[in-house]
């Protein structure tokens, strides 16, 4: 089990591969207060936390109000941070579980003070800066000249023997499964990619391009999923979204096809839950991401995964309620371990380091099955590891004005993630009718012991999906 983390830790945030790499750090002290001076109102006492080049969207905070508390109460305290609200974050999964309030997502003169004025208050379940996330990636022609090392195993080809098992799964036929939906947080994915487009998933209740929100999910025309950072449905740009589209190819690339690439899972729907722009992504736009995948869940749409090859190291109450309503919807959260080669148990990396037991954690192994020298770790934060080094997938490559289909190696965690994504697939395909806990449990039992992760991973061991 992984260890139970204090919810109060503010840290550095980072995505996961050839990108920014920060180092987060914390440290907590009790804070009593009884009464603001004057103000009229309420506050009791609180851990706050100091953190260590905690990386955040400038004057920004997110604040959850409880739910009995009046608007009055509410208004008074904002004015008493000098705020102004920016933007109400109260979405359909937010709502099924009763909450009327939501989150606000407030402009403040100093971030600093108002999260510790407004922890303060009897009126306020949490306050945090809205965390900035940026993607971890270290920057079947392929799987025919032996290129895709992560999908064989050593009886598929002895000389890739640390790979995940994928082609001795496909070998007895299972490949997957078009019933099956995946929402890929990161950046957009190149949806009409040649190798990806057969497997480019759709919104089965929105009809294309009439400007109409067909289902009433409070989303227009959201046909291949939306991109919550520019708060639109194009969720491809083809000068940004190579992360997305990379990870994507890992999950869901079309196999036996003769060209390019195959993935983990040959039949899969993916659909983008597109949160990062040219400066990362935040808090606030993860969690309405993560409420998305949640609600389409709720409204039929057969959800069963998400990838998220991103992270840093602040914890946000925010971000943990979202990953739990999205496991109480029965949606598994694969979470990249993050590439600062750091043990995780002792510097909280998240989300990978967050408790909801819905989360599987991936380190990152090489061709000869070393931990990858970028990976993070963790005997208790981390679940298991997968290929991560020297990873071929799917890129869109601009070219003379066109936006062509292309194929490049990416190193990191953001990798691996998505390799243990399509086992999820991939073991659900055959298994249909197993839980949560089931998948997650055939995932790490049946791990492959592996000498360089002792001690180093729950498991101890390396992905093997061989028997899928």
């Amino acid at each position: 089990m992984k260890k139970k983390l204090l919810n109060s830790t503010l840290a550095a945030v980072s995505l996961i591969g050839t990108m920014a790499i920060l180092s987060p750090g914390c440290s907590n002290e009790e804070l009593t207060m009884d009464v603001t001076g004057g103000s009229g109102i309420k506050t009791r006492s609180i851990n706050a936390d100091s953190s260590v080049e905690s990386e955040f969207v400038a004057n920004e905070v997110l604040v959850k109000f409880r739910n009995d508390v009046p608007d009055s109460v509410c208004l008074k305290a904002l004015n008493n941070v000098n705020a102004v609200v920016a933007r109400k974050i109260l979405t359909n999964a937010m709502k099924r579980l009763g909450d009327r309030k939501g989150l606000m997502l407030i402009n403040v003169p100093d971030v600093a003070n108002a999260v510790g004025l407004l922890k303060r208050l009897e009126a306020v379940e949490y306050a945090e800066p809205n965390f900035i996330y940026k993607k971890e990636a270290i920057n079947d022609t392929y799987f025919a000249n032996g290129s895709l090392w992560g999908m064989y195993s050593s009886s598929s080809s002895p000389s890739n023997e640390f790979g995940c098992g994928a082609a001795d799964a496909w070998a007895a036929g299972h490949t997957g499964s078009s019933d099956l939906y995946v929402g890929i947080i990161d950046e957009g994915y190149m949806y009409m990619h040649e190798d990806l487009a057969a497997n480019a998933g759709v919104n089965p209740g929105e009809i294309p391009d009439n400007r109409i929100d067909d289902d009433g999910n409070g989303y227009v025309d959201d046909v291949y999923g939306w991109n919550f950072a520019n708060n639109n449905n194009k969720v491809f740009d083809a000068a940004l979204d190579d992360h997305g589209t990379h990870v994507a190819g890992t999950i869901g690339a079309v196999g036996n096809n003769g060209i390019g690439v195959a993935g983990v899972c040959w039949n899969v729907k993916l659909l983008s839950g597109k949160f990062m722009g040219r400066k990362g992504g935040t808090t606030a736009d993860a969690i309405e991401a993560i409420d998305y995948f949640t609600n389409l869940k709720k409204a039929g749409v057969n959800i069963v995964a998400t990838n998220n090859s991103w992270g840093g190291g602040g914890y946000s109450q925010a971000l943990y309620d979202a990953i739990e309503r999205a496991n109480e919807a029965g949606i598994i959260f694969i979470a990249a371990a993050g590439n600062d080669g750091m043990n995780i148990d002792r510097t909280p990396y998240y989300p990978a380091c967050y408790s909801n037991s819905n989360i599987i954690t991936v380190a990152s192994i090489t061709s000869t099955g070393g931990l990858s020298i970028f990976s993070n770790y963790g005997a208790t934060s981390v679940d298991i590891a997968a290929p991560g080094s020297g990873i071929y997938s799917c890129i869109p490559l601009k070219s003379k004005g066109k936006v062509l289909s292309s194929y490049a190696l990416s190193d990191g965690t953001s990798m691996a993630a998505p390799h243990v994504t399509g086992a999820v697939v991939l073991y659900l395909s055959s298994h249909p009718d197993a839980s949560i806990s089931e998948v997650i449990q055939a995932i790490k039992s049946n791990a492959v012991p592996t000498p360089a992760l002792s001690g180093k991973c729950v498991t101890g061991g390396r992905l093997n999906i061989s028997s899928f």
